[in-house]
């Protein structure tokens, strides 16, 4: 399953949440530098989706706020 995700680096209080529009918004602590958001993001997903970190794959959006994850 691919799921779109737009990230929120530097908030202040970690969530998970889906809008209106069904998008899946993910809120880090961590700053968008040499990759620490990303890592925060994989972990609050293996949170949400009660799942294994080997088990996210970040597809695209390795820079971006918009990133698409296969959950395998």
């Amino acid at each position: 399953m691919r799921i779109s995700v737009i990230v929120h680096p530097n908030s202040k209080k970690e969530r998970v949440e889906k809008d209106l529009l069904e998008n899946l918004h993910v809120y880090v602590h961590k700053p968008p530098l040499g990759g620490k958001a990303n890592k925060a993001v994989l972990v609050a997903l293996t949170k949400h989706f009660n799942t294994k970190k080997s088990n996210i794959i970040l597809i695209s959006g390795e820079k971006s706020k918009t990133k698409v994850f296969e959950i395998i």
